[in-house]
């Protein structure tokens, strides 16, 4: 049974992937943003999937967890809550990448402070994360390749 819901994750980020590789093309800006907002939003749903998943592959068929603690109470100590808690604790991982693309599409964006003559001092980007279309790949090719490791580890015969 573990297979569909492997299979529903794997669908989840094909289709996050094609949305963040279509809005490297996309012309009108309006577009682009469309884009990259499905394609977080789908990341977001395959990491909880993936949480799922990994409930199933320990035989808990009506559990979903929604958090890697609430998957721990649930299976306990095992490879995989080891490996996310990594990923959880690395700047640079997709983990983090999302928990920072999560907090920055779940609330209204920062008031920008009115530039006049007299209140500039220097010119700085905007802050928040990597939103461009290729970091968001990186983190979904990251997934992607946890998700085909974990379906290895427990294959089913």
């Amino acid at each position: 049974m573990s297979a569909q819901w492997h299979s529903l994750v794997s669908r989840k980020l094909f289709l996050a992937l094609q949305l963040a590789r279509l809005a490297e093309s996309q012309v009108q800006a309006p577009d682009r943003e469309a884009c990259l907002q499905g394609a977080i939003e789908l990341a977001l749903r395959s990491r909880q999937l993936l949480l799922v998943l990994i409930a199933r592959y320990y035989q808990h068929k009506q559990a979903s967890p929604q958090t890697l603690a609430e998957l721990e109470q649930l299976i306990g100590d095992v490879p995989e809550i080891h490996e996310l808690t990594e990923l959880i604790h690395m700047p640079d991982s997709w983990w983090h990448h999302l928990d920072l693309l999560a907090a920055s599409e779940h609330a209204p964006p920062r008031q920008q402070k009115t530039v006049s003559d007299d209140n500039i001092i220097a010119v700085s980007a905007a802050p928040g994360p990597d939103r461009s279309a290729a970091s968001l790949q990186a983190s979904l090719q990251a997934m992607k390749q946890l998700t085909g490791i974990l379906g290895e580890r427990h294959h089913e015969w």
